[in-house]
C-alpha cells in the first residue's frame, strides 16, 4: 500500500481508522499561523517547483510545503491518480504533523489521533532530516506506547471526558517536556528546512 493510500485509510477515505477514539474540535485544534507573506487572496500551490521553493523564505517555506503536500492529499480523496509520494515528502508530512499534535497536546494526542498510527515510521523520518535527537526521544515514547498501551488508552472512550482523563498518571507525559525542551539544543523546524533546500527536487512535481 502507498503511504498516501495508508493516510487515506487513516481519515476514513479508503477505510475507517483504528483507535480513533477522540477528534478534536474545530475549537481545540490549533491552526498554523499565516505566513506573512502568504494571504488569503493568494493561491496555494499543490504544483511546487524549484523556483517558488527558492523563492520562499525560511520562515515560510516548512507552511508551504506541508499545505501543499496536504492540498495533494485532499486531490487524492478526489480520486487523483498521484499515489505515492516519495521519502522526503513522507518525512516531512510526518514530522509535521507530529509537532502539531505533540505541540498541541503532547504524545498522548499524537497517539490518539489517526495520524499517530504512523508512529512507527517518526523516528526514522526525524533521522532522514538530521533530527537525531528528536529521533531518539519519539523511539523512547514509541516503545512507551507500545508497552503500556491498555494503561493509556483505558479511558479513551470517544469522550473529552474520557480523553482528558488519559492524562492521569499516563507514562507518555514525562516526554512531553523533553520535546519542548529539545527545540533548545536542536532546531527541528530549520533542520527541515534545510533538508527541503538540499532536496528541492524531492518536493517539485509537475
Amino acid at each position: 500500500m502507498g503511504f498516501i493510500s495508508a493516510i487515506l485509510n487513516l481519515f476514513g477515505h479508503s477505510g475507517q481508522a483504528k483507535n480513533n477514539n477522540y477528534k478534536m474540535s474545530g475549537e481545540q485544534k490549533k491552526e498554523p499561523e499565516q505566513p506573512n507573506n502568504i494571504s488569503n487572496n493568494e493561491p496555494v500551490y499543490i504544483t511546487l517547483t524549484e523556483e517558488i521553493i527558492d523563492a520562499t523564505s525560511d520562515d515560510d517555506l516548512l507552511f508551504l510545503v506541508f499545505d501543499s503536500l496536504s492540498q495533494k492529499l485532499t486531490a487524492e480523496a478526489e480520486d487523483d491518480p498521484e499515489t505515492d509520494w516519495n521519502r522526503s515528502e513522507q518525512a516531512i508530512y510526518m514530522i509535521q504533523a507530529l509537532e502539531a499534535e505533540v505541540n498541541n497536546g503532547g504524545y498522548n494526542q499524537f497517539y490518539s489521533n489517526p495520524t499517530g498510527q504512523l508512529y512507527p515510521d517518526l523516528p526514522a523520518a526525524l533521522k532522514l532530516v538530521g533530527a537525531n535527537k528528536f529521533a531518539d526521544l519519539t523511539q523512547r515514547a514509541n516503545d512507551t506506547f507500545e508497552k503500556e498501551y491498555t494503561l493509556i488508552t483505558q479511558h479513551q472512550d470517544g469522550t473529552l471526558e474520557g480523553f482528558s482523563k488519559s492524562y492521569k498518571d499516563n507514562p507518555l507525559n514525562k516526554f512531553d517536556g523533553e520535546f519542548y525542551d529539545l527545540y533548545k539544543t536542536e532546531d527541528l523546524q530549520q533542520l527541515q528546512v534545510e533538508y527541503i533546500r538540499k532536496h528541492k527536487t524531492d518536493f517539485v512535481n509537475n
